[in-house]
């Protein structure tokens, strides 16, 4: 089932899975004026970037990144029927698919390529080191064999195996988004980097006590 016909997560109670929808509802609520914002023109930078920008190389790279985050939530969500992982999950997938229709709107606003010929995060001098093995296109990226894994796991390994790989997805996250803070020019895209920032390292907390409660801890 793809994402889009999915149901809507229930009703969130209280509590930590609440406190993660509501970091999720400031991101979404800020995207409309974001992508207005850029749209509009950005006194903070330029209305333009150049193709081979931190800021085009970060809307390239950071939607490609958040696209196996919605990936790996949607396929944890058929694993388990614990409510709080599900929530969590149901909360990334969606924040992270609305973080990345901003990212390829900016590129389209900008009329620049969805796609480089250069290596990911080649913006950030990492294009000789990027990409990994089985897969894994940037750090963090989970592996095309630990995505299938995940696939064939189901209750408490399950929701084990995907915070696990989401800590470790959220760091490299974490990475290059304090790298678009850094280098990138587009006023608007650096405030979105650096909310990345924030609540991601959130969250990194949140799954590392999840873990600690199920009898695990991170990967590294």
């Amino acid at each position: 089932m793809s994402p889009a016909a999915r149901p809507a997560a229930p009703a969130r109670p209280a509590g930590r899975a609440g406190w993660i929808a509501g970091i999720a509802a400031v991101l979404l609520l800020a995207g409309g004026a974001i992508t207005y914002a850029v749209a509009d023109g950005d006194p903070a930078g330029p209305a333009i970037p150049a193709a081979d920008s931190a800021d085009a190389g970060f809307a390239r790279d950071m939607a490609v990144h958040h696209q196996q985050a919605v990936e790996m939530s949607y396929i944890v969500r058929d694993r388990t029927d614990d409510e709080e992982v599900r929530r969590l999950a149901y909360d990334i997938a969606q924040t992270q698919a609305n973080q990345r229709g901003m990212l390829l709107g900016w590129l389209d606003l900008w009329e620049l390529p969805k796609v480089s010929a250069d290596p990911p995060m080649t913006w950030m001098g990492m294009g000789d080191m990027a990409s990994g093995e089985d897969g894994a296109l940037m750090p963090g990226m989970a592996t095309d064999s630990e995505l299938k894994r995940l696939g064939t796991l189901s209750g408490r390994q399950a929701e084990v195996f995907y915070l696990q790989l989401m800590i470790d997805h959220h760091r490299g996250g974490v990475h290059m988004a304090e790298g678009c803070v850094e280098k990138c020019e587009v006023g608007v895209e650096e405030r979105l980097a650096r909310g990345m920032v924030e609540a991601q390292e959130s969250e990194i907390g949140l799954m590392t006590d999840m873990l600690k409660e199920r009898g695990a801890k991170p990967r590294s």
